[in-house]
């Protein structure tokens, strides 16, 4: 059985699965492989996957971005290595011909950072119908569950029935959350704390919440061990569990059940999903430049990232072709 993974919280578009609506994050698909809930801000990258050592995806996709990254399979090695070449000149914000540690990792936060503001800059004109820049929660009612709201009896004996009801006050209280001075209307950085609530400090409970309502299937509060194992992985016949539902098994009595009690409470997920003492950017910047460092100074050139240029961008990296022909102050 292959684990279920999908992003944090952006769920598949309303309209894709009932053709009804604009949400692009409503209703969700049943997952197929492993989830991912470990959040890093700042990134819509999970944790590195232990069966990505080999393949380079994780740090294409953390070096370029998730979507840009790709569309560079249609380039040449020679193509690749020389937009990369230019992608170096951008790190290297000091000039020197080195590029550091913490120039790569800078890097890496902002290209994610870019991936979010993209992904509302996407999705606002579909919610944003007097266009005055605003989005007021009836906007979004309407864009996202008014062919519900119009047409219940269409949906009355129907599971996408619970579904919307279950997910309008569920929304309706995310909203709220991050309509930081409570008049109900969204600003531009408001509703990408609704999108992304994972970036935001003060949005952090309401992903621990939703996260325990996701998975808490009982209803009691808590989190066992069963509907953690659930969350991530099928068991759809009588086969042994593969190893890596054996070794989550002793993760989550080792190192998520903090007191021991056999459930993890709220505080025990804020500490599994919102983790404190680890920079995900950080560790990826560590990884590429101890790859690459071929003299072992801990820093390189553009010459050391060239030559190691598969593990940058490879096969799959972002379609700099386009980008580079652009202003790249947002960066």
């Amino acid at each position: 059985m292959a684990r279920r993974s999908r992003s944090h919280r952006l769920g598949l578009a309303l309209g894709l699965l009932l053709a009804l609506a604009l949400a692009p994050r409503a209703l969700r698909a049943k997952p197929t492989v492993r989830k991912e809930r470990v959040v890093r801000p700042d990134s819509d990258l999970g944790e590195r996957p232990p069966e990505d050592n080999q393949s380079f995806q994780y740090d294409h996709e953390a070096f370029l971005g998730k979507e840009d990254s790709k569309t560079f399979d249609q380039l040449t090695p020679e193509e690749s290595q020389e937009r990369l070449g230019k992608i170096v000149d951008r790190i290297d914000n000091d000039g020197d011909g080195f590029v550091t540690t913490e120039e790569l990792k800078n890097w890496i936060k902002r290209v994610q950072k870019r991936y979010i503001y993209d992904n509302v800059a996407k999705v606002w004109k579909d919610y944003d119908r007097d266009k005055d820049d605003k989005i007021s929660w009836e906007e979004y009612k309407q864009a996202t569950y008014g062919y519900y709201l119009g047409n219940p009896a269409e949906f009355h004996d129907s599971s996408d029935h619970h579904t919307f009801k279950k997910m309008l006050p569920r929304d309706e209280r995310r909203f709220k959350a991050a309509d930081l001075n409570g008049d109900q209307i969204a600003t531009r950085e408001e509703f990408t704390a609704f999108l992304h609530p994972e970036e935001f400090e003060h949005m952090k409970e309401i992903v621990v919440l939703e996260t325990l309502e996701d998975i808490d299937k009982n209803g009691d509060g808590f989190v066992d061990q069963d509907e953690y194992i659930a969350d991530m992985f099928s068991h759809e016949d009588n086969s042994p569990e593969p190893d890596w539902v054996v070794s989550e098994r002793e993760q989550f009595n080792e190192f998520r059940d903090l007191n021991k009690d056999g459930k993890l409470d709220k505080d025990e997920i804020r500490h599994w999903i919102l983790p404190q003492d680890y920079d995900h950017a950080q560790a990826e910047a560590r990884h590429l430049v101890y790859e690459s460092d071929k003299n072992k100074d801990e820093k390189l050139t553009k010459e050391e990232i060239l030559e190691n240029w598969n593990m940058f961008v490879g096969s799959q990296a972002t379609n700099y072709g386009e980008d580079l022909t652009k202003n790249h102050d947002e960066l």
